[in-house]
């Protein structure tokens, strides 16, 4: 087999297996048709539902999640072009192939412009359908891939992998930065999910140390093999030491160690821990010979340390050594404004590490996320991205017992510092959903014009774009 040959079928193989993750949707109001293509996909797929027209289809889409859309142009009642153009008037991008027996340049035109992947003449066979499946899998693919490298690029410019532009966030980065350069000891203190650990990475980053960074959650670990896995053990030392090993503070030589959740360090080695960060000499267990060690400790906890003092759970002297410049993290709802940045974030890293499209958040979606009082942090607003992602829409119990957006009302409910243009902006929104973004009828409802309609979402589609919202 030639080499070309070879990279030809590892291709093959790979869109073989891609296609086994996707989910199609086929909107045809032909029986033949979809007959045809559920034969044709339904065993290399791994969802392939079909409809005979946009409703049916958008009653489908409402309840699974699709990849792409295999879409015939001319449907009854709406036809595939009006209702495509409703879904990206809404903010939906997932792909779209449209299939048609009546083409002509005009409609290929428009097509294209509706941002469709393919366009496919009636009759065609299964190894054209394949055909425009592959492209629109390997197109999918590359601008997940760029709109993922764009987004890290710009962090890593930026905020050094710290997501946020609120001044609570900024604030403890610019402590970091300014403690960064030295070799004092840190403490961070924030509730779980804050990212805590960010923090400890941003600080190792922005330092002079050649190191490596080295993470340990204190909480995982029995308390019987703290010392070894911190200060190592000779050959022989207790039952089952085969072999002499290196502890974390070898490892971490010239480098940082991140103690994670330090309050579950056990009495008896907060003693010992405390004489490292005096000497900076490590005894490994079993042996007589201290080595010294060039070592930046960094300490982190959700829990309150001078409590943990004053019941005579932690050593003083050990939290005064750890808390020479301590760095709180703000809680999620302290920094709501950050809410659609880490929701962009999120979205775009876990759909390409989980292969699914990104779905895009409405205002209203937005809000609820906002106001939520997130006792996870951020931890739980990037499982409810995840969750988002899998379902295709921002799940309804997904923030307690509130109401999903599709279900916002005018009144009452929302917050009393929303400006008119905010609430009137919800308010069309919800409609839309409740209308199936249904243009037409949402303006029926809302007693304006659809051009009135389409203006304004036009105008709140630039706002956002423009705020990053």
């Amino acid at each position: 087999m030639t080499e070309k040959n070879r990279h030809e079928s590892d291709l093959e193989a790979r869109f073989v297996e891609l296609l086994k993750s996707v989910a199609v949707l086929v909107v045809d109001d032909e029986p033949g048709m979809r007959n045809f293509l559920q034969r044709a996909l339904t065993d290399h797929c791994a969802l392939v539902e079909s409809a005979d027209s946009a409703e049916s289809a958008e009653a489908l889409r409402l309840r699974y999640h699709f990849d792409i859309l295999l879409v015939d142009i001319r449907l009854p009642g709406l036809s595939g072009l009006e209702w495509v153009s409703q879904l990206r008037d809404s903010g939906i991008r997932t792909h779209v192939i449209y299939m048609t027996a009546y083409a002509d340049l005009d409609m290929a035109i428009t097509a294209i412009r509706n941002g469709a992947d393919d366009f496919i003449l009636k009759p065609f066979r299964t190894e054209q359908i394949m055909t425009a499946l592959r492209q629109s899998l390997n197109r999918h693919q590359m601008q997940r891939e760029n709109s993922l490298l764009r987004l890290q690029l710009e962090h890593m410019q930026s905020d050094r992998g710290v997501i946020g532009e609120t001044p609570a966030i900024k604030q403890t980065l610019e402590l970091a930065q300014r403690v960064a350069p030295t070799g004092s000891t840190v403490l961070i203190q924030g509730e779980t999910g804050t990212g805590k650990e960010l923090i400890a990475r941003a600080t190792h980053n922005m330092s002079r140390r050649e190191g490596p960074f080295v993470a340990l959650n204190c909480g995982t670990i029995q308390p019987d093999l703290f010392e070894s896995e911190l200060f190592g053990h000779t050959r022989g030392a207790f039952t089952g030491a085969h072999q002499a090993r290196d502890g974390l503070f070898q490892f971490s030589k010239n480098g940082t160690l991140f103690l994670d959740e330090i309050g579950e360090l056990p009495l008896s080695m907060q003693t010992k821990l405390l004489r490292v960060l005096e000497d900076h000499c490590v005894r490994p267990v079993g042996s007589e010979r201290e080595v010294p060690v060039n070592v930046r400790v960094i300490a982190a906890t959700n829990r309150d340390l001078a409590e943990q003092v004053e019941a005579g759970h932690f050593r003083r002297d050990l939290y005064y050594r750890l808390n020479v410049l301590p760095i709180h993290v703000p809680p999620l709802r302290e920094r709501a404004d950050d809410i659609p940045l880490l929701c962009q974030y999120f979205s775009q890293t876990l759909s390409a590490e989980l292969r699914l499209s990104v779905v895009e958040l409405h205002h209203a979606d937005i809000k609820r996320l906002q106001h939520y009082h997130w006792p996870g942090n951020v931890r739980e607003l990037k499982n409810v991205i995840e969750r988002t992602l899998l379902m295709g829409q921002l799940p309804a119990d997904s923030l307690g017992a509130e109401a999903p957006s599709h279900a916002v009302q005018i009144a009452p409910g929302f917050p009393l510092d929303w400006r008119a243009d905010q609430v009137e902006r919800a308010h069309f929104e919800a409609v839309l959903h409740d209308c199936r973004n249904n243009k037409s009828e949402a303006a029926r409802r809302l007693g304006v014009s659809r051009k009135t309609l389409e203006r304004k979402q036009n105008q709140w589609r630039q706002e956002t774009v423009s705020t990053g919202a």
